[in-house]
């Protein structure tokens, strides 16, 4: 009987912590959320983050009422425009312009970094040419 208690020890042990790690991420999570809202004043700011590290449980339970709403609604744009930012970049990275890319190799041309040779080459892949 003696392993039997050790095993639902080690289970309530796992479950206890699992439960104590899920409130630090939420606590983090509110406190994240209370600096990116721009409708809230400094002093606004300042007072969830001092009940927030004096009254935590009550005061994370109370934030989710209040202001879960907007909270989902600033993460959802926070995130549209992280997906828009790496958008434009991938575009702006991966589809440059086959004049864009003759014009960068000509630059090249000219400053002596590479040959006539590679030059007509990456003319020709710009391009589409096989050859």
């Amino acid at each position: 009987m003696y392993f039997l208690n050790d095993v639902w020890d080690w289970f309530w042990f796992l479950f206890w912590m699992f439960a104590y790690v899920a409130y630090i991420f939420a606590l983090v999570y509110i406190l994240i959320d209370v600096f990116r809202d721009g409708e809230l004043n400094g002093w606004a700011k300042a007072a969830w983050t001092i009940f927030l590290f004096f009254v935590p449980f009550l005061t994370a339970l109370v934030y989710l009422i209040a202001r879960g709403k907007g909270m989902a609604e600033r993460s959802a744009r926070k995130q549209r425009e992280y997906q828009e930012y790496s958008e434009d970049y991938i575009r702006q990275v991966s589809f440059a312009s086959p004049t864009d890319e003759i014009a960068k190799a000509k630059a090249l041309l000219d400053a002596g970094t590479i040959t006539q040779g590679e030059f007509d080459a990456i003319k020709n892949k710009a391009l589409g040419n096989k050859y």
